[in-house]
């Protein structure tokens, strides 16, 4: 995984995947392994998955070009509120994008180094 800066401000980890390197076909293949994984997770809980595509389209919004689908899929490993600030990097969310020969995946760094670990073996795994 390859960590960056977006906008200045916020670490975000992403990889990508040719569609040749994985046996997934499509976005909604990549987020039912994520919701898989977080359904057996022993604390991980899905909260919701969310078409970014389909909503971007539905406001007539700029889509980038090349863009076949986004989604992201939306859960908490949450066990503890250790203070209020917490809750201000939770939810976790993975997003997934499809281009034309490849899938971006990509999060916002967590605050705890083995939910990053977590996080990234489930990304790891989609590549065949």
């Amino acid at each position: 995984m390859q960590k960056s800066i977006f906008l200045d401000k916020y670490p975000i980890y992403s990889l990508t995947i040719n569609k040749s390197e994985t046996k997934m076909t499509n976005v909604p293949q990549i987020i039912e392994h994520f919701k898989a994984k977080i359904e057996a997770h022993p604390i991980a809980t899905l909260i919701a998955v969310f078409n970014n595509y389909a909503y971007t389209k539905a406001q007539n919004g700029e889509i980038m070009e090349g863009l076949k689908d986004a989604q992201s899929v939306i859960f908490c490993f949450g066990p503890a509120i250790p203070n209020t600030k917490i809750l201000a990097v939770r939810p976790r969310s993975i997003g997934v994008c499809e281009l034309e020969d490849a899938f971006v995946i990509e999060f916002i760094e967590p605050p705890k180094e083995e939910i990053y670990k977590i996080m990234e073996n489930w990304v790891k795994e989609i590549i065949a």
